[in-house]
């Protein structure tokens, strides 16, 4: 019997680098002031913020990094829907009852990693 060889999964560390450097990429891109980009990473701390944007930490939390794959994959649904507003989506008022009125922005920074599966979900959604 042939025994299948898996990669190994890859460690926090050796993703904490790209995590951070793709996130703050996203963050620039959708004009995010500090403190939404720290409602979205789950932090408190500004002190712990600035050192993770200087790079200057080994492994961010898994929780972290679940987050921040949530925002690629909505970053990466928006910029295949919407080429053209899809930074700026975020920030308009949406209609539909995930929203209720506010944005996909506001949902995003309540502090709780569902909202951002939530997001996610929607913009998949979308795609079809």
């Amino acid at each position: 019997m042939a025994t299948a060889f898996l990669a190994p999964a890859p460690d926090r560390k050796n993703l904490t680098g790209p995590a951070l450097r793709t996130f703050f990429r996203i963050a620039d891109a959708w004009g995010l002031k500090e403190q939404e980009q720290m409602r979205l990473l789950g932090l408190d701390s500004r002190s712990t913020f600035q050192s993770w944007k200087r790079g200057a930490v080994s492994a961010i939390p898994k929780d972290a990094l679940e987050r921040i794959s949530y925002v690629l994959g909505i970053y990466k649904g928006l910029q295949i829907l919407l080429p053209k507003t899809a930074d700026e989506w975020v920030r308009r008022p949406n209609a539909h009852p995930l929203f209720g009125g506010r944005s996909a922005l506001d949902r995003m920074t309540s502090g709780n990693v569902a909202d951002l599966f939530v997001v996610r979900q929607y913009i998949d959604a979308q795609r079809g």
